[in-house]
């Protein structure tokens, strides 16, 4: 494994440990979830570049794409919840409360 290789990885990974270990607040998973994206979208374009190939230039792109409108929702999601709620603590949700 190249150090590049290795660095998307643990970026990657530290992504999802970030995710599954510090869920107090919602806006640390958004941006868990947004470093994640990001890793992935840097490995797809290095990896265009490092095998030379036009075939998988635009799923560099489209992942960005998709993750704009990851990013979008999930600010809109935590506005609404911090009108409702008053906070972004994931504590203060009751999932089975309409």
């Amino acid at each position: 494994m190249t150090p590049i290789h290795f660095a998307f990885s643990s970026t990657f990974m530290l992504g999802l440990a970030g995710l599954a270990f510090h869920r107090a607040h919602l806006l640390s998973a958004l941006l868990c979830l947004e470093g994640m994206m990001l890793s992935l979208f840097i490995a797809l374009s290095t990896w265009t570049l490092e095998f030379n190939s036009t075939n998988f230039a635009m799923s560099a792109m489209i992942l960005l794409a998709f993750s704009a409108c990851e990013a979008s929702a999930g600010l809109a999601l935590l506005v609404a919840m911090a009108r409702t709620h008053g906070t972004d603590s994931l504590q203060s949700l009751n999932l089975l409360q309409c």
